[in-house]
């Protein structure tokens, strides 16, 4: 299951950081189809934030889940929606080489049919948020 677009590969820079658009549900309610993310590539990994990957099967594809925990030298990834699918419950531990980096910020392309000045405004105060690290995914694999 695609979680980020395919123009979302990683262009060598000065900096480690890069831009991913997101697609597909498996990460709502925390980032919705269409998000722009900000991607810091390189980045330490720990439990509970969200992370940029290489699907196992399909290395082509890149993927954003949530570290849940470590396991076997690697990572045990989630999606934030357990409906979705598409996470270590369906492909196991992804080994420490396929993980990217991490997710910092999250902000939402400005819609072009609202052009008023106060839905600028509400744009601007709601469209950018960092991604932190939660718990709640690594909580619902303890209850499974």
């Amino acid at each position: 299951m695609p979680e980020l677009s395919q123009d979302a590969a990683r262009v060598r820079a000065p900096l480690p950081f890069g831009v991913a658009e997101v697609t597909g549900p498996s990460m709502v309610p925390t980032l919705h189809h269409g998000d722009r993310l900000l991607v810091h590539y390189g980045a330490r990994v720990r439990r509970g934030d969200v992370i940029v990957l290489r699907h196992p099967f399909q290395q082509d594809l890149l993927v954003v889940k949530r570290a849940a925990e470590r396991r076997g030298g690697g990572w045990w990834v989630l999606g934030d929606n357990a409906y979705a699918g598409g996470d270590s419950t369906d492909y196991g531990v992804v080994p420490d080489e396929l993980v990217l980096g991490r997710v910092r910020f999250r902000y939402r392309p400005r819609s072009t049919a609202r052009r008023s000045p106060p839905a600028l405004l509400v744009w601007l105060l709601t469209s950018v948020r960092p991604v932190l690290s939660d718990r709640s995914a690594s909580r619902r694999l303890r209850a499974r």
